[in-house]
């Protein structure tokens, strides 16, 4: 019996026969014709908005030396013997921006969740929305101005005002925080029958809560700046008492505030964001131990390699 034998494939790779390699087309370079007429528009905004003000260029080359003198008269020293006054001053911005953050935070919490979708119907999610994006919308300052004629020059005005403006801040922050949680929880407590008010309640608040606690610290921060600036146009505290002084020429005292609205801010800044590590991470951790620390092991591991 005999047995038709065929011709033997050929393996790839094995050297008998020529195989078809297939042939790779270079890529067309990507046009950037979009990138280039959003940077020639920004360009031309920047040029006309330079060319519109009113700017003495011939007073430039003056301006190091006017600085220097200004400093020198500022801090070359400081007037130490107001140091009791600004410290007064201080811890009036700071309890403004303290009881405003505390206010806002309050009325935000329910606003917010009711702003958020899955959560809230449509006929009150998107009102609401539409008054944070508002309240967000208008600067402090002008608030503690609309408000003058009610309540006067005083440090309430500027504890409103910082109020208002959180309120809008921390209701977006806060459905945002909302909506980004695990579903799971959600549909868990949904499929059981709770109402809800008991889904916000157990579903959504234990996942989200570390975040808005931090963002109700990291808006206290702001508004310890935005209460010295309130008291520029009298709402009390460290920025009435720099205006005044400012407006008086008593260039002393002026650096000795400055001084102290650094140092102050730099240690709530400092204490805020290890509590804020603490409610994240659960450990504290001061920013600028940890800044060190990275730093310093940066270098060591540079030191290692070879």
């Amino acid at each position: 019996m005999s047995v038709a034998v065929g011709p033997t494939p050929t393996r790839p790779g094995s050297g008998t026969g020529r195989e078809a390699r297939p042939t790779t087309a270079r890529p067309t370079r990507p046009r950037r014709v979009g990138r280039a007429l959003v940077a020639v528009a920004v360009v031309a905004v920047v040029a006309a908005a330079s060319l519109g003000v009113d700017l003495d260029w011939g007073a430039l080359p003056a301006l190091p030396a006017k600085s220097a003198h200004l400093l020198g008269l500022m801090f070359l020293p400081p007037a130490w013997s107001a140091l009791p006054d600004a410290l007064s001053a201080t811890l009036l911005s700071v309890a403004m921006a303290w009881f405003g953050t505390v206010l806002g935070a309050v009325v935000s919490l329910p606003l917010s969740l009711l702003a958020t979708d899955r959560l809230a119907p449509a006929v009150v999610r998107v009102p609401l929305r539409a008054v944070f994006a508002v309240l967000r919308a208008v600067p402090e300052v002008v608030i503690a101005v609309l408000m003058l004629s009610v309540t006067g020059l005083t440090a309430w005005t500027g504890a409103l005002a910082i109020a208002i403006g959180s309120v809008g801040t921390l209701g977006k922050w806060g459905y945002e925080a909302f909506e980004s949680v695990d579903r799971g929880p959600v549909e868990a407590t949904t499929a059981v029958g709770a109402s809800r008010w008991q889904v916000m309640r157990w579903g959504v608040w234990p996942s989200a809560r570390p975040d808005v606690l931090a963002f109700w610290l990291y808006r206290f921060e702001i508004n310890v700046r935005a209460s010295a600036i309130l008291g520029l146009i009298g709402a009390g505290g460290i920025g009435k008492m720099l205006v005044d002084n400012v407006q008086f020429r008593v260039w002393d005292v002026v650096g000795m505030l400055l001084l102290v609205i650094v140092v102050v801010t730099m240690a709530i800044d400092q204490l805020s964001g290890a509590v804020r590590t603490r409610i994240i991470t659960g450990r504290w951790g001061f920013p600028l131990v940890g800044t060190i620390r990275r730093g310093h092991g940066t270098r060591r591991t540079r030191r290692v390699e070879p």
